[in-house]
């Protein structure tokens, strides 16, 4: 910045001998970003014959041409400018130029010369500075206290940007701010602000990072701080972050299922205990059944039935009737017992 003051003085104090500068209207100082365009811009308050309007670079050496507009010749770029430089307004009254991909080479004053007739050149001198900015980038995280957040934003250029914070709700504070600048071998610096911020209860607040360099427009980005969730047991408030809520999900989950599998094998273990049961009542229930008997008289059909596994065949003593019955038959018939 002190070097373009000193060039800008040099080049307005050469100026002051080639022609009055009070008739033309221009900027001071344009700002660029590397790689950018760079626009100028110059107009002869009144009206006069311009036969030519010419820009140079001032420097240390003089000046160097960048490009003409002539009244009879035309608009002219010279070869160093080439493929860099175009005119934007055509007018010997108003003319502007724009700068396009912009180098460190680049910096420096440049005369706009009209040149008149009868009256002679008038000039005027604007100086390009020029700047670098990368960034900003914002990160939050927590803190080792759940009511915390630390909020972090970096961004490097040439000069050292500076880097600002702003949360949009009022009861967030900062209870600690700090920054850091690290010189960078390209020439740029390096800027870290972090900030440590209170969290409140059922409100989150949204965080701005704002970057500047010079007087441009500041390059603003945005995060949002989630609340402190709080759940209520009884008249007890606990405070939960995301993680713990999941934690309490999964060990609910967890009792569920150890009481499932308990249910499930108590209601087996009954479900046997019954079927046991029931098998035991079934076989007294066949014991106390009392099976009348029948009488075969053919042994052919009880043989043939014991082989077929349907009856079990019991045969008792014979007893003697031969003094009791009258009439004695030929065949004594045998009782027969089917189980």
């Amino acid at each position: 910045m002190a070097y373009l003051t000193i060039l800008h003085f040099l080049c307005v104090l050469g100026v002051f001998h080639k022609g009055l500068t009070a008739l033309i209207q221009t900027q001071q100082t344009v700002m660029a970003a590397l790689g950018e365009e760079a626009h100028f811009s110059c107009r002869l308050m009144q009206t006069r014959d311009v036969l030519q309007v010419t820009w140079q670079k001032c420097s240390s050496d003089g000046e160097k041409t960048v490009a003409t507009d002539n009244k009879y010749f035309g608009q002219r770029v010279d070869p160093y400018f080439k493929g860099r430089v175009e005119f934007k307004d055509g007018g010997l009254q108003n003319t502007s130029i724009v700068i396009r991909e912009v180098t460190e080479y680049d910096e420096g004053c440049y005369h706009c010369l009209f040149n008149t007739y009868p009256d002679g050149a008038l000039t005027g001198t604007t100086c390009l500075q020029m700047y670098e900015l990368y960034g900003p980038v914002l990160r939050v995280r927590d803190s080792d206290s759940s009511e915390e957040a630390v909020v972090s934003c970096s961004a490097t250029g040439r000069p050292a940007p500076t880097v600002t914070f702003m949360v949009t709700q009022q009861d967030f504070y900062v209870l600690h701010n700090s920054s850091v600048i690290v010189n960078n071998t390209n020439g740029t610096d390096t800027v870290t602000r972090t900030a440590v911020l209170s969290r409140l209860h059922d409100n989150s607040a949204q965080v701005e990072c704002a970057v500047q360099v010079l007087s441009v427009p500041p390059k603003k980005v945005f995060v949002t701080i989630p609340e402190v969730e709080q759940t209520s047991s009884s008249d007890d408030f606990d405070v939960e972050s995301g993680s713990a809520n999941r934690g309490r999900s999964q060990t609910w989950i967890i009792l569920f299922s150890v009481f499932g599998i308990v249910f499930c094998v108590a209601a087996v273990t009954f479900l046997l205990f019954k079927y046991k049961k029931l098998i035991s009542l079934s076989h007294s229930f066949l014991e106390m059944i009392e099976v009348p008997t029948a009488t075969v008289s053919d042994p052919h059909v009880a043989e043939a039935s014991l082989q077929e596994g349907q009856i079990r065949l019991r045969t008792s003593p014979v007893k003697s009737q031969a003094s009791s019955n009258t009439n004695p038959s030929p065949v004594t018939s045998r009782p027969l017992m089917f189980d």
